[in-house]
């Protein structure tokens, strides 16, 4: 009687981990797989609230034809790409984003080759970069304005050179 009601716990057993093993695997073929378009945007909200910041340069602004998304899509799209530099322990790195979704924050026209720029960085991951986000932008208005100064009163310096009163 005991050996009847092991093997049918094992039955239950094998029974149970058989469902599991096919619900998962229905799960991980029917889920919702999250599009490039959101995957771009996590990285950019990571990077924004983790990212470490340097200073960079443009170094141009420039639309790029890319393949159309979907096959359903006709013809080409046209990316609008930001491209930058900036130097990390030593090393120099040149990346570019495409801010297309991002028009409506930033104003293309504005931007300037040679203007510097913030950007922010994974830690780790240095050429993991961006300048511009949805609530956050390392771009600056204008080129600084270099401080002025008075021309100072001339100071008596005689008495640093002996014998030249």
């Amino acid at each position: 009687m005991t050996l009847l009601i092991a093997h049918a716990w094992e039955i239950a057993g094998g029974l149970l981990a058989l469902a599991a093993l096919t619900a998962l695997a229905l799960w991980l073929v029917f889920r919702k797989r999250p599009t490039p378009d959101e995957l771009e945007r996590a990285r950019r909200l990571f990077l924004e609230q983790s990212g470490r910041l340097v200073d960079g340069m443009l170094l141009d602004i420039c639309e790029v034809e890319a393949p159309a998304k979907s096959k359903g899509e006709p013809g080409s799209r046209t990316l609008t790409m930001l491209m930058y530099s900036y130097h990390i322990g030593g090393v120099n790195y040149e990346c570019s984003q495409d801010i297309t979704a991002l028009l409506g924050i930033v104003d293309a026209s504005q931007v300037r080759a040679g203007f510097p720029c913030s950007a922010r960085y994974q830690p780790g991951n240095p050429q993991n970069s961006i300048v511009v986000a949805e609530d956050w932008s390392g771009l600056r208005v204008g080129l600084p304005v270099p401080h002025t100064y008075d021309d100072p009163e001339p100071v008596d310096l005689s008495h640093l050179r002996p014998g030249r009163g």
